[in-house]
């Protein structure tokens, strides 16, 4: 179980190893009790899931603790990343996924060779889309 020290009201990431470690004096229980950690200001507290977020163009950091009705928690924020680095990273995707289907445009690959061309123009215009690099439409892969 993760555990915070608050500290002047602010609460940190904390642990009890930490906690004999700052106290050598004290003679601590093998597993405290809630009730005895509090005595020290320690507290335990839960994780929220970490939300779905699109890791190309977003981060997703951990929150402030918080305390809601009495426990301690710990959220998430999702964040936009800042604008270079979504539309390098959009781009960079969007360079795999032409790499990945360059074999389609050998005179001998056995596909549809226009609608894998379609399919690389429409991968290649991603980046006029209106909204990039934060709202993006990824075109269908041919079958």
């Amino acid at each position: 179980m993760p555990y915070l020290k608050l500290t002047n009201g602010v609460p940190e990431t904390y642990s009890i190893g930490q906690l004999r470690r700052d106290n050598p004096q004290v003679s601590f229980p093998k597993n405290p009790s809630d009730s005895l950690l509090a005595d020290w200001d320690v507290y335990p507290y839960t994780v929220n899931e970490r939300p779905t977020y699109d890791s190309l163009t977003q981060r997703c950091e951990a929150a402030p603790f918080e305390q809601i009705e009495g426990v301690w928690v710990q959220g998430w924020v999702v964040e936009q990343q800042p604008l270079a680095d979504a539309e390098r990273n959009i781009r960079d995707r969007r360079d795999v996924l032409l790499s990945q289907c360059d074999w389609t445009q050998v005179a001998d690959a056995p596909v549809d060779q226009a609608t894998w061309a379609a399919y690389r123009q429409s991968l290649r215009n991603v980046p006029q889309q209106v909204g990039f690099p934060y709202n993006v439409t990824w075109p269908t892969k041919p079958e």
